[in-house]
């Protein structure tokens, strides 16, 4: 949690955080996967003696390395998204952040969240993964892509949100009821 732990304010507290799906890495692994298939296929054409089929071979390996190396990408891409992406809630805000050399960051104080939302599609049920997406008063909106257990999420942050407001409201009547007891 380096981001967030070096941005904690004084009394903040880190009450919850959220992490990204291993998920990430599946269209680097199916990428893999049909580098392999052209691959195999490619080794089993160039068997043959005839030139239709030596040609065939050659852009069936040509293809097998485009997506080998497309795979690798996906892969590096994947990790850095798992490794630089930080979700966490704190007694006073929401705090993300996101990128390693074009970070994204976002701090909402908690008083001013309007909405969370939620995005899974049916992969993302079946894994239980999904967007979540935060949105602040003034039109703030930030999104976060493949965060595990996102209707958890959701529900953690909503709930410190709520009893944070909570104690709002009891402090406030406090302070009123001492000025009308001075008064």
């Amino acid at each position: 949690m380096g981001y967030i732990q070096d941005n904690l304010m004084p009394n903040e507290k880190i009450l919850f955080t959220a992490r990204v799906h291993p998920a990430v890495f599946l269209p680097s692994v199916f990428s893999f996967i049909v580098s392999i298939n052209f691959l195999a296929y490619a080794l089993s054409t160039g068997s043959k003696d005839d030139v239709a089929s030596g040609l065939l071979a050659g852009f069936l390996l040509l293809a097998a390395g485009g997506f080998f190396l497309y795979s690798i990408f996906l892969g590096i891409q994947a990790l850095v998204i798992l490794l630089t992406t930080e979700f966490a809630v704190t007694n006073k805000r929401v705090i993300a952040k996101r990128g390693l050399i074009r970070r994204h960051t976002l701090e909402i104080l908690l008083p001013k969240v309007e909405s969370i939302s939620v995005h899974q599609n049916v992969l993302g049920r079946l894994l239980n993964f999904g967007t979540v997406t935060v949105t602040g008063t003034g039109g703030t909106r930030e999104s976060f892509r493949a965060i595990v257990e996102p209707v958890e999420v959701r529900k953690k942050i909503t709930l410190i949100v709520e009893r944070y407001m909570q104690a709002y409201a009891q402090s406030e009547q406090q302070v009123a009821s001492r000025r009308v007891g001075d008064g």
